[in-house]
Order: C-alpha cells, then structure tokens, then sequence
C-alpha cells in the first residue's frame, strides 16, 4: 500500500512537472510571438481613435468598450478555431495568409502616403455631415470591427508562425494569450489616448496654477500626439508588410527582397560600431518600409485606376 502510495505521489509529480514546463513553453512562446506583432499593435492603436473623432465625448468610451467586445469576438472566435485548425491541418498555408495581409498592410500604408501627398481620397472621411448620430456610431463601430478583423487575422497568422508548439492545446492557449494581451493594450491605450485631452481641460479649470498650466499643456499635446501616433501607425504598416513579404517571398525561394533589405541592414552593421544593432535594425525596418510603400502603391493603382475600385461608392454618395 505505501509503495502504490508513493508510486501514486511520483505520478501526479511527473504529471505536475510536465504541466509547469508546458505552462512555460507556452509562456516564453506567446512572449516571441507577441513580440513579432509590434508593428501591427502600433498601428491598431493608431488608427482605432479616428473611429471617435467627431463624435460626442460621453461616448468615446462606450463606442471604444464595444469595439474592444468584438475585438475579442474577432480574434477568440472566429480567428483562434481557424488559426488551430489550420496549424494542425493546413500549415503550409500559413505563410500565404501572412502575404495577403502583408499586401494589405501595404496597401493601407501606401494609400495613407499617398493621400498625404495629395492623391484622391477614397471612401468616407470624419468630415462627412453627421445626419443620424446613433446610425452613425454603429457604422462606425462596425467599420472598426471590421479593421480590427484584419489586423488581428494578422496578428494571429504571425503569432502562429511565430510559437513552436507541438501539441495543438498549447497553441492554442498561446493564440489566446497573445490576442487576449494585444486587446487590452491596444485597446487599453487608446481609452486612455481619447480621454487626455478631456482630463487636460478638467485640470485647465481648477486647482492651482501649476496644475491649470499642465492642464493646458495636455490639451494641445493630444492634437500633436494624435498626428505623431498617425504617422508611426502608417510607418509600421509598411514596415510589417514589407517585412512579410520580404520573408516570406525568401522563404518560398525568392531571395531578392530578403538579400537587398539584409544586405542594407549588415552593411550598416559593419560600419556604425557600437550602435550597429540599433542602426542595422532601423536599416531593416527603413528598407522594408519603402519596400511596403512600393508594393503598396503599385496595389493601390491597380485599385483606384484600373479597377476603379471605390469610384461607385464615391459615386452613389455625392447623389
């Protein structure tokens, strides 16, 4: 009896230690790959406060809570069962997925460039007359659940080439991790960014001078703020979508892209000493963004001028 006993007890700490092991392998694992979506989160965060813009303060973080819920809708879902699905059965897909939504992160980058530049402007904007308040947010709400739905496809395909997982239970609970963590930040973040500029006017009316004047600062901070954070989101769409596609053209046999961005990154490497890992990486990031930017504008062309592709919507709404 003590023997099964002890035997018993030998067993549940073999089954512990294995647990704990699995924990950490998913842990470290999520950690990677949730690294590997900085460019992507960056520009969800960007963009997620333009769905606010123009609307009534009171519901800033109503509108932001509901885009949040289908957020997670979105990735644990409908994302997460396809994600498991496919690494178990499909896995050689993977790397298509991530060039499709490479592409469109390209497109998306480049049209922004493009349109700063002074190119035609595509689909609705925050100008636009606001007849029915209520309709409006819902569309508004929708429209960013359905970004949201892309960027997270993104964040899920990288992070599911990202983890070395074996058994599918553990991929799974990696993805989770991951989207789970990506929402609250990005979502987290923006509730936050949305609100500075109410909590500096708040601070602007009362308490002492030296609270007033801060408060002053953080209202005309947040307009600065918001274009700075437009720009780093259209940068590291570029610099993610070209990234993707210089990978993964190099990984189906196509070493072009890889061999000009990695040469450009090691050439600097070797000739800025000290600082070489920061400046061969920024080379990296620089040479994949111009890459993101080119493919992007070739994509949008095609769109706009061949396809005439958003000239009906334009159409029907000036009518």
């Amino acid at each position: 009896m003590p023997s099964g006993l002890v035997a018993l007890l030998d067993d549940v700490a073999v089954i512990a230690r294995t647990a704990a092991a699995s924990a950490d392998d998913i842990a470290a694992a999520a950690g990677r790959a949730g690294s590997k979506t900085a460019g992507v989160v960056i520009d969800d965060a960007a963009v997620t406060p333009s769905y606010v813009t123009g609307l009534s303060p009171a519901r800033e973080l109503p509108i932001i809570w509901s885009i949040t819920k289908g957020s997670l809708f979105n990735k644990l879902v409908i994302l997460l069962p396809g994600a498991i699905l496919l690494s178990e059965f499909l896995p050689s897909l993977i790397i298509f997925i991530l060039m499709l939504g490479g592409l469109f992160l390209c497109y998306e980058g480049a049209e922004k460039v493009l349109e700063k530049l002074g190119a035609e402007k595509h689909g609705k904007t925050v100008d636009d007359v606001i007849v029915d308040p209520v309709e409006f947010e819902k569309q508004r709400i929708a429209g960013a659940v359905r970004t949201d739905l892309i960027l997270s496809a993104e964040i899920m395909a990288i992070t599911l080439n990202e983890i070395d997982l074996s058994v599918w239970w553990e991929r799974g609970i990696a993805l989770a991790i991951v989207a789970i963590a990506v929402t609250v930040v990005v979502y987290g973040s923006v509730a936050i960014i949305v609100k500075l500029d109410d909590i500096g006017l708040a601070m602007s009316k009362t308490g002492s001078a030296a609270k007033r004047k801060f408060g002053k600062a953080l209202v005309n901070f947040v307009p600065k703020l918001l274009v700075a954070l437009s720009f780093i989101g259209t940068f590291a769409m570029l610099w993610v979508g070209g990234g993707i596609i210089v990978h993964g053209t190099h990984e189906l046999g196509f070493d072009l892209f890889y061999d000009i961005a990695h040469g450009a990154e090691y050439a600097v490497q070797g000739a800025t000493g000290a600082l070489s890992g920061i400046l061969g990486w920024a080379t990296y990031a620089a040479m994949s963004a111009i890459l993101g930017l080119a493919i992007g504008a070739v994509i949008a062309f095609v769109l706009h001028k061949v396809l005439k592709v958003g000239h009906e919507e334009e159409t029907a709404g000036a009518h």
